[in-house]
């Protein structure tokens, strides 16, 4: 009797997706990648981790046809899906924030989520309210764990939506058509997309840097101006 050949089975496809990698989110989801990660970056406290600042350039980037060999992505569509997700998150962040109060942070253990929870407070109260939505947006962890924050304080829901909406819009729209122009600009630009996401990186990071280096020099001005002040008076 002859055997009966065994033939092999076709290989199965598995899709292997990389939650820190921005290439490999928007080659697995494209657009809804986009809002579903920055839902969670910037209204669940279990998305702190997670690259908005490289997804959203990344982006930008891949919807320039031809400057790339990842996967065409629709430059109308992204913007859409980031500004939704961004905005969305935030808005249930602070909802979640004014039903649960700092219950919701003191229950994590993670240092860089308590870590950020003390620089979103040293912004509320060195620039307040307005400023402060506004430029967490461009600092990572701290725009997770800024929003949960201001519900806890109780910032009223009107000033919070406007300048959430105001920040995220900036930060989203920014970034995307920050490496759409890097695509069109930079011949194969995908060969150097770790240096130019960690230059785009350090750059959303300058307002806060900057805010940051006037409050000290005021600090240091009243210091010395006690001091002179203090000095005068004996």
């Amino acid at each position: 009797m002859g055997g009966l050949a065994l033939v092999p089975a076709p290989p199965v496809a598995t899709l292997a997706v990389n939650v820190l990698d921005a290439s490999s989110l928007l080659a697995a989801f494209g657009a809804l990648g986009i809002a579903v990660v920055l839902f969670a970056e910037t209204g669940l406290l279990v998305g702190f981790f997670l690259p908005g600042d490289s997804l959203l350039f990344t982006a930008g980037l891949l919807c320039r046809p031809g400057a790339h060999s990842g996967p065409h992505l629709d430059l109308v569509q992204v913007l859409a899906a980031a500004v939704v997700g961004a905005l969305a998150g935030a808005q249930c962040g602070y909802v979640l924030g004014r039903r649960g109060g700092r219950t919701l942070l003191s229950r994590s253990r993670n240092k860089r989520l308590h870590e950020g929870v003390e620089r979103a407070e040293e912004l509320l109260g060195r620039y307040g309210h307005a400023r402060a939505i506004v430029l967490a947006r461009f600092v990572p962890v701290v725009r997770t764990v800024l929003n949960p924050l201001a519900g806890a304080l109780g910032i009223a829901p009107r000033t919070f939506a406007l300048w959430q909406v105001a920040g995220g819009t900036v930060w989203t729209v920014g970034l995307v058509l920050g490496g759409y122009a890097a695509g069109s600009a930079i011949p194969n630009v995908d060969r150097y997309l770790l240096p130019v996401v960690g230059v785009v990186v350090l750059l959303s990071l300058l307002p806060v840097g900057i805010e940051l280096l006037r409050g000290r020099r005021r600090a240091a001005a009243g210091a010395a101006s006690a001091a002179s002040g203090s000095t005068d008076g004996q």
